[in-house]
């Protein structure tokens, strides 16, 4: 029984396509979460510079060993700290895709900050890895609804911040229409190891084993339907070695279960247009706004109606 109901024809008759994706924050989330006494916290800095500092190379060893390429979505601020470490991906052949300038959150900015720090990340990222940009996931996943009109605008390919789907699919607004390669929170590291005191963030720490089987069971789940898995890992939570490791252990599994492609996102998607646009498979449509606003039906509830009467 296959439980995807539109599956993919990858290429050269692969069963699933796969994208080991990271976020590459350093510290760019406490910075904005705590400007004020940030540079003071010296346990929290040192843990998450240690994935420009640490994790990257070790990431472009693994992925070279193995002969992939990936996509690292960086924030502006963050290119312009660690230049080298962005330089060494794009020189690895991985892709850079946007990922806000200093971590901030879209749905907490008007519309015009929200495009002056998408444009001054945009700036940075272009100049540092040499690449066109043409991918974009919000920090936090915290798309707002004026997040895909800046992307259209920029000649943006795709997005991978939402999960409405096991397969690509396509959001449209009043902007036009843009590609979607979904993801899941399941696939994130973050609720499996974060633990970060300055950030009131204190998930219980996963094994790397039993994380591993997470993952996987979400792999082994599409990888004989056509299904797209995408991992959201961070460099400096699961490039610590027992975790590199467990994802070396992953790779090989992927790579003897099923017959995989491992692509950065962008051929992903490069790969959807060309079907689209040849009709040999259609995604399904999104209409944004989802919802127009507060919905009436809430304003007849009694709890509301008791609420307005105090």
């Amino acid at each position: 029984m296959n439980l995807l109901a539109n599956p993919v024809p990858w290429p050269n008759g692969a069963t699933c396509a796969a994208a080991f994706t990271f976020d590459l924050d350093a510290e760019s989330v406490l910075q904005v979460e705590r400007p004020d006494d940030a540079h003071e916290k010296l346990f929290s800095l040192s843990m998450m510079r240690y994935g420009p500092q640490v994790a990257i190379p070790r990431l472009v060893r693994i992925f070279r060993e193995y002969d992939m390429r990936s996509t690292f979505f960086v924030p502006g601020w963050v290119a312009e700290r660690y230049p080298d470490a962005v330089k060494m991906l794009a020189d690895s052949g991985h892709e850079i895709g946007h990922h806000g300038y200093l971590h901030e959150s879209p749905n907490r900015l008007s519309p015009e900050d929200e495009q002056y720090w998408f444009d001054r990340a945009l700036d940075s990222l272009r100049r540092i890895s040499g690449q066109q940009i043409v991918g974009y996931r919000a920090p936090s996943f915290d798309m707002s609804l004026a997040t895909p009109g800046l992307l259209n605008r920029n000649g943006f390919t795709y997005d991978s911040s939402l999960m409405g789907d096991d397969v690509p699919y396509v959001m449209r607004d009043t902007s036009g229409s843009l590609l979607e390669l979904p993801t899941s929170i399941i696939l994130d590291d973050w609720p499996q190891f974060a633990h970060v005191w300055d950030l009131a963030t204190t998930n219980q720490i996963s094994t790397p084993r039993r994380a591993k089987e997470l993952f996987l069971s979400e792999f082994d789940a599409v990888a004989q339907e056509g299904g797209l898995w995408v991992g959201v890992w961070h460099p400096w939570i699961s490039g610590r070695p027992a975790r590199a490791r467990a994802m070396i252990e992953m790779i090989e599994h992927m790579q003897k279960t099923a017959k995989v492609w491992f692509a950065p996102l962008a051929e992903i998607a490069a790969h959807i247009r060309t079907l689209i646009e040849g009709g040999t498979w259609s995604p399904r449509v999104d209409d944004l706004p989802y919802h127009a606003g507060r919905l009436p039906e809430w304003e007849k509830t009694s709890w509301q109606r008791g609420k307005a009467a105090e």
